[in-house]
This record gives structure tokens, sequence and C-alpha cells, in this order.
């Protein structure tokens, strides 16, 4: 089912359609504030997986978490560098994915993730309104394996069809452009996908990152 979020009405409908989905273990796309997302509540291995197979990718890459609010990294992560501190501080939300180590006793199944967590709080109303009801959801890019990103739900729907149960609209995405993704499990943090925050700013805040391939 599509929502077309641009209207009230069906946005309150939507949101609490893709929010029961979530809790049922079913797949739901929405807006981001780079491009759409698949996404499924991060700690139901079963959902996890069928969003993978949706996607056609294999658990040798492993989702990233969308949460809704900053505190929610506290209880995902076992302790968080100052850097992730700082740069969670000056880009959430927005279009900033850090990578850091997770609590080993979170009950989740990412895929192959040998204990680290790519983590995003995403600038877009509508995906927080979602999140903050459903917690962390394992999201990714809401395309088949190898296709275009979708940009609207509409394009979303054409390559993940009845595998999603709600599909969230919001118009085109204004600036598709891939997060920035920092690792920060190292000894130095590290970017290893340029994106939409260019390495400059982020080094502002983080004086000794590194650039991508440096």
């Amino acid at each position: 089912m599509l929502y077309d979020c641009r209207s009230l009405a069906e946005r309150d409908r939507g949101i609490a359609a893709a929010i029961e989905a979530v809790k049922n273990g079913e797949l739901i796309v929405l807006p981001t504030d780079t491009v759409y997302g698949v996404g499924a509540d991060a700690f139901t291995p079963y959902a996890v997986t069928a969003m993978l197979n949706a996607k056609g990718r294999g658990r040798n890459v492993p989702s990233p978490v969308l949460v809704g609010s900053r505190h929610t990294l506290d209880g995902l992560v076992f302790t968080l560098p100052q850097a992730a501190r700082d740069l969670v501080a000056a880009f959430w939300p927005g279009a900033l994915t850090i990578i850091v180590e997770h609590s080993p006793s979170l009950q989740w199944d990412l895929g192959d993730t040998s204990g680290t967590v790519a983590v995003r709080m995403p600038l877009h109303p509508v995906a927080l309104e979602v999140l903050r009801e459903t917690g962390p959801m394992a999201v990714s890019s809401a395309n088949k394996h190898g296709q275009p990103a979708a940009v609207t739900a509409e394009e979303a729907r054409d390559q993940l069809g009845y595998a999603v149960r709600a599909y969230l609209e919001a118009g085109p995405c204004p600036d598709p452009v891939p997060s920035t993704i920092v690792d920060l499990t190292g000894e130095v943090p590290r970017v290893v996908r340029q994106g939409a925050i260019p390495w400059e700013k982020l080094r502002d805040v983080v004086p000794d990152l590194q650039a991508q391939g440096g």
C-alpha cells in the first residue's frame, strides 16, 4: 500500500500503518534526507533477512541502522569515542553515518558485521516520526541490488513490489546523494565513503579525520 504523506490525513494513516508493519516484522519504505530506504525492525532477525532478500543482497553487506534520536545511540554501543560524540552533535540529524562497535549484548542480526554497526539519524520529519515509535530500524536504499537508488516511494515500489507492506511517499528526494560514512572503530577516524557532507566540514569538527584512501 502506498500512502501519500504530502496529504496530512494520508500521512497520519501511512505513518500508523508503517509503525504497525514494522512491529509485525514486515518491511516498509520511507523517505530520508538522502534517498528512500527500505527498512525493518533491527531486532527482528527474520525481518532483516526479508529486507536483504528483497534487495537481492547477501549477509556480507550488513544493513545500516537508522535511529530517531541521538540518545538512542547510547543504548546501542558499549562505549562511544569522543570523536563520534562530536560528529553526532554537529551533523545529526543529517547525512552522516558513523560506524561504531555495538554493545555485545544486543539481540540483533544485521549480517556479517564483526561487532560493528553503521548508524545514522536522518533529517526527515516522516522518517523521524516513524523511528521514534519503532525504535532502531535496519534500513538500506530502497532498490534492488545493482539498480539505481529510488528517489520516490513509487520508484521503490516499481522495484520492490509486494515484498514491502507500506510505502510512504513524500515526493522526490531534494538531494539524492548518499550519506558520508565515517569509521570510528580504529585508532584514527576515517572516511570510508564520500557523500553529502564534505570531508572538509567533518575535519573542522574532528581535525585528525583521515580522508577516504588516506
